[in-house]
């Protein structure tokens, strides 16, 4: 069976008109191959879709079975084309973003994804919270979209931009003696019990706020390691140590703590926005994009 969606379409213009005249006229084709296209549909289903007289044109009872599948058939057709532009454009489908914890405390990430959420509804947004190095693999091979990580080494194959560069801030109990200070250097912190990281834990902050110390020789005194920036912000709450963590945590806020700025310039940590350089880019990933850049200070 040979059937096309021009005979489809032809056919309905006939049924609905029961004039082969007026079909013509609002297909926009003569009449002679109007009635070649549905005498060519007759062959092709074996059935006579018309009954027709010199005055009328009526629909067989195939013919009005055919007319509510043809109609099924051609809505279908325009929805999926419909769905495939709507895809094309971005304005459907599919997101992954891998994220850090301090992300969504970013107002240039978090006001990206609500205008995103604005603009285009019916994107799917699904976000997976994954510290820095373990965003990396996902990125290579697909499984994330775009990653907003702090500064790491990358592979040859992902690329980077700068999102934000923010402060790092001391951050002790509000009975502290360094509490009531305007700014402090990080050697102010030396000898004072350091709530940090967990080294195994795959966070670019360990490496990031190691280093600032390590270029003031100073070697910090840890007493705990835990996995979650959130979970050192409830223990510096509880008095148990200091810390030192991007200024985005800020506005994660609990009463117990302070922040003090440090006066090291250095004292900064990168955001960045991350995706593979070998995949192709499809909408949903450009406009995402798009309002982060609009976003950065």
């Amino acid at each position: 069976m040979n059937i096309e969606l021009r005979h489809l379409r032809y056919f309905v213009a006939v049924a609905e008109e029961l004039h082969f005249g007026r079909a013509a006229q609002r297909l926009n084709i003569s009449q002679p191959p109007l009635s070649q296209q549905i005498i060519q549909l007759e062959s092709e289903t074996g059935a006579r879709l018309f009954n027709r007289t010199n005055r009328s044109v009526q629909l067989t009872a195939a013919g009005h079975q055919l007319l509510n599948d043809a109609r099924a058939i051609l809505l279908q057709v325009e929805q999926a084309a419909d769905r495939a532009a709507r895809l094309h454009r971005g304005e459907e489908g599919e997101l992954r973003i891998g994220f850090t914890s301090s992300a969504p405390f970013t107002a240039v990430v978090s006001d990206a994804l609500f205008r995103f959420r604005q603009r285009w509804p019916q994107v799917h947004i699904q976000m997976q919270e994954i510290n820095t190095r373990q965003q990396l693999a996902p990125l290579h091979d697909g499984r994330l979209d775009l990653g907003v990580m702090r500064n790491t080494p990358l592979p040859a194959d992902l690329r980077h931009q700068l999102l934000l560069s923010e402060p790092l801030y001391a951050v002790v109990h509000k009975a502290h003696p360094l509490a009531d200070a305007d700014k402090i250097s990080v050697t102010a912190l030396a000898a004072e019990p350091f709530v940090f990281f967990d080294p195994q834990g795959g966070t670019a902050l360990y490496s990031d706020i190691l280093a600032l110390l390590h270029r003031y020789h100073i070697k910090p005194y840890i007493t705990q390691e835990v996995g979650e920036a959130m979970t050192i912000l409830g223990l510096v709450a509880t008095g148990l140590g200091v810390s030192i963590l991007p200024a985005s945590f800020r506005r994660a806020r609990l009463a117990d703590l302070v922040w003090v700025p440090l006066t090291e310039e250095d004292a900064i940590s990168e955001l960045w926005l991350v995706w593979s350089a070998g995949r192709e880019m499809n909408a949903q990933m450009e406009n995402m994009m798009a309002l982060l850049r609009e976003n950065r200070p």
